[in-house]
């Protein structure tokens, strides 16, 4: 279906639903929204080719396999419906209520376009509540029947209830998207909502009323009580500007000290400045471009609805990713696909306000008028909040979440254009703009770029800086070799000539492009060190582009690798733009923490030769074609089987890298002892429902009950959904003592706390509880290697952490292949420095021997 029939079915002059349009680009989102109409219902819709398809679910999902629910198939809804939650009038077109009930992702288990056409449509959700296998069944219609009825079904898995479970529908009737019930939402004035404010700008023949004599209404329908500008020093009368130079913040190498100075978190997104002038709204860049259109009607009617007349304010247009942190590269992507219902603004300042210019004013002082204006952390218009403490210790903690970093500011600064002193930024990475000078074809896809050739200006004149070939999906890398092969020119842009290993297949471009990039250090010679593109700048002009200052510290050096990678450019990870060489330069970095967890060990493996959405096995025998730094191990106990995998160095992680490993999985013994464990691991698997905070709890538990026992447990994440507790103990105990005394925790955790624990892996006994899995405690079975990746969308990997890290901010797949450098990079030790120092034979104890 067009979306002229969602069109022709509403009056949008009367309804505060968006017209929207369909997207240059599909992505994977999925929304279910509960509706409140002439009958309660839940609207399923799944983004296809640029709109949502969309379903009418009679009484709504079942999470009981059996459970047939009725789908009315409906006209298709523009991609800007999946954040709509408000009310629409009655006599319109689904007058009623409409709450976000479950949002999230989905992925068609085989063709989507096929299944819709043929009427069966296999998928998988992940959301914040529906999450597995479903089926879109379509039923055959009857004479002259008009509507389209199809089945929604709930598919076997691990996420599927019994008849016996709660419904879901009652367990969680609240939105994902504001927390509201239908209850909350109704009654309020058509087009209004309390949470985000107006939805719709309505007209209104009434003369404007003043801020100096009229409180503004806030969002949640109170009065914003702001101070007479009038009376506030330095505010001074003035027109409203049309753009105002902004301040730009000076790199340093550490933050500054003391009271003067305030710290705010630094913002991966679109440096933008918001003019409101009595309803219309204009987003303009920090070069002055008028980008109002690239971002959205959703954004403008937020901004248009705060309580204000004329206003010009400061901030930074992100993109959230499911770890909460802003990421550039979803941003970029974003845009590319031309989706908007990710869009946030945080504001950080403010300039003009209702007829006065608050410039002069102290930097304090303009963010407390700020923050009157925008409250609540809800909605897409934020607030920006700042740290009083000290700046090293908000950075250290910024980098250890992987964060940008900071940007501290002089709490009583007025606000100045251009680069100065009052505003510096202190980066957790090296992270600057540069040239694109020339690309590399793609050498598995057509018309696609496999990597950039670099570089910045110095003393007027191009330098090459090096290559940048991972942080590109599969859809960027396409629309760069789109914008880049017109611009081919015949000779090299750059100041020097190219040794022949880097003109190696490059096709120069003209140097008008910027890119942002992420890299670990500056080589001895001035070239990037294991860069990562984070997308095209195209609010910065190229002629600017310089060298930024070094970092000050000199960068660890890293072991050199020799196995050379076929195809480095292919993508494991598509959504996320992972490569192999990404993945390789990964593991380089990652090393000297991950080798005492996987040298001289068996390893089980997971293969995706095409990626994480292709074809996958699981392997632990050796292969044809082997890399030769790959080593082969025999069982004792299996002589005559097949040869198992192991590695002793970088390069031979890196032949498995080659070998499209994807998950990294050792026996918790080594192959000098392998009826002796040296390592026990917990694996805290939580049930559908969960709680993060449920897991964190049972990780201290689980912990406490291994200390009881004589031993020095430590965490990590899996990665996945779970936490594991490990412990390491001294090669003394054989294989089912391991396993029997860890059987005992389990149990006996299960037995203490039923209604929170189970030790038995039966799928219909785990909802709501989390499996305290001890069967990795036996002879052949693995974990999941420390610091290895996942075969998973998001490129998590398995992160060892500090018992006082653990927290809601850092959830079980908050570390990925992207940001796991940075982390390190800022830690002062290593957390689990003293992991092999700590192990102690494992007492039994005579109630325990005779168990085993």
């Amino acid at each position: 279906m067009a979306l002229e029939v969602y069109r022709s079915k509403r009056d949008f002059s009367a309804t505060p639903e968006p017209r929207g349009k369909k997207a240059s680009k599909a992505g994977n989102s999925f929304v279910i929204q509960k509706h409140a109409a002439t009958r309660l219902h839940y609207d399923l819709r799944l983004e296809m080719d640029g709109v949502l398809k969309s379903w009418a679910v009679t009484k709504g999902p079942s999470l009981v396999p059996g459970d047939k629910r009725l789908a009315v198939h409906v006209e298709d809804h523009p991609l800007e419906y999946g954040t709509f939650e408000g009310t629409i009038p009655k006599g319109e077109y689904g007058g009623g209520t409409v709450i976000v009930w479950d949002n999230g992702t989905w992925a068609p288990v085989h063709d989507a376009k096929k299944g819709f056409a043929k009427g069966h449509l296999e998928f998988e959700l992940r959301g914040e509540k529906l999450h597995g296998r479903w089926h879109l069944v379509r039923m055959a219609g009857r004479p002259r029947e008009k509507r389209e009825n199809w089945l929604l079904i709930k598919g076997d898995d691990e996420f599927a209830r019994t008849e016996m479970d709660p419904d879901i529908l009652e367990e969680r009737p609240e939105s994902v998207q504001t927390g509201r019930e239908i209850k909350d939402v109704e009654g309020e004035e058509p087009g209004w909502s309390s949470k985000t404010g107006r939805i719709k700008k309505k007209k209104s023949a009434a003369p404007a009323v003043s801020a100096k004599t009229a409180p503004a209404p806030k969002p949640d329908g109170e009065a914003v009580q702001l101070p007479d500008l009038a009376k506030i020093k330095g505010a001074k009368k003035a027109a409203l500007p049309d753009f105002l130079q902004p301040t730009l913040a000076s790199l340093v190498s550490s933050p500054p000290a003391g009271e003067r100075w305030l710290h705010e978190i630094k913002f991966d997104g679109y440096r933008l400045e918001a003019r409101i002038d009595n309803g219309k709204v204009t987003l303009v860049t920090r070069s002055g471009l008028d980008w109002t259109a690239k971002f959205g009607k959703a954004l403008v009617d937020a901004l248009a609805a705060l309580p204000v007349q004329t206003a010009l304010l400061d901030g930074e247009l992100v993109v959230e990713t499911g770890t909460g942190a802003s990421d550039f590269s979803a941003l970029q992507a974003d845009l590319s696909e031309g989706r908007t219902d990710r869009f946030r603004f945080y504001v950080f300042d403010l300039l003009y306000l209702d007829g006065y210019d608050l410039t002069a004013l102290p930097l304090i002082k303009r963010k407390e008028l700020l923050e009157a204006l925008v409250q609540g952390e809800g909605g897409l218009v934020r607030y920006s909040g700042h740290f009083e403490e000290n700046g090293d210790l908000v950075l250290r903690h910024a980098c250890r979440l992987s964060l940008e970093g900071i940007v501290s500011k002089l709490r009583g600064s007025p606000y100045r254009p251009g680069r100065g002193k009052s505003w510096v930024k202190s980066k957790c990475s090296a992270r600057q703009e540069f040239v694109i000078a020339g690309y590399v074809p793609s050498t598995t896809s057509n018309k696609a770029i496999g990597s950039l050739v670099l570089g910045v200006h110095e003393d007027g004149k191009l330098h090459h800086v090096g290559r940048v070939g991972t942080g590109f999906t599969a859809a960027v890398a396409e629309d760069l070799w789109k914008r880049l092969d017109p611009m081919v020119i015949p000779k090299s842009p750059f100041a020097e000539r190219l040794a022949s290993e880097e003109a190696r297949q490059v096709r120069f471009v003209r140097p008008e492009l910027v890119a942002e990039v992420e890299f670990r250090a500056w080589t001895a010679d001035g070239h990037l060190r294991h860069a990562s593109f984070r997308g095209l700048r195209e609010d910065k002009p190229a002629e600017e582009i310089v060298r930024e200052a070094k970092q000050t510290e000199k960068a660890a050096e890293l072991p050199k690798r020799s196995v050379k990678l076929t195809h480095p450019d292919r993508l494991y990870w598509p959504e996320d733009g992972v490569t192999k060489e990404g993945l390789a330069d990964y593991y380089a970095e990652v090393w000297r923490y991950m080798a005492p967890y996987v040298v001289g060990r068996a390893l089980a493996l997971v293969r995706c030769p095409s990626g994480i959405h292709g074809e996958r096995f699981f392997q632990k025998h050796a292969w044809k074609g082997l890399n030769e730094h790959i080593v082969l191990v025999k069982d004792p106990k299996n002589a005559s089987d097949e040869p198992l995998i192991s590695v002793n160095d970088l390069d031979g992680l890196i032949g498995l890298v080659q070998a499209a490993t994807l998950e990294i999985h050792p026996w918790g013994s080594t192959v000098s002892d392998w009826e002796r464990p040296d390592t026990i691991i917990m694996d805290l698997d939580p049930g559908e429902d969960v709680p993060w905070e449920t897991v964190i709890e049972a990780a201290h538990e689980t912990a406490e009950r291994l200390r009881q026992a004589g031993l020095h447990p430590f965490v990590k994440t899996s990665g996945g959904k779970g936490l594991h507790v490990v412990a390491p103990v001294k090669p003394s105990s054989q294989w089912p003592a391991i396993k029997a005394f860890t059987k005992q925790i389990a149990d006996s955790m299960a037995a203490d706390s039923p209604e929170k624990y189970v030790s038995t892996i039966t799928k219909a006994k785990r909802h709501g509880k989390i499996l305290v899995d001890y069967l990795r405690n036996q002879r052949g079975a693995t974990a999941v290697a420390a610091y290895s990746t996942r075969a998973r969308a998001g490129a998590a990997v398995s992160m060892p952490l500090a018992w006082e890290e653990l927290s809601p901010v850092i959830g079980p797949a908050y570390f990925t292949v992207e940001n796991t450098p940075n982390r390190l990079a800022s830690l002062p030790s290593d957390p689990w420095q003293d992991f092999r120092a700590s192990a102690v034979p494992l007492d039994l104890g005579p109630r325990r021997r005779k168990a085993a």
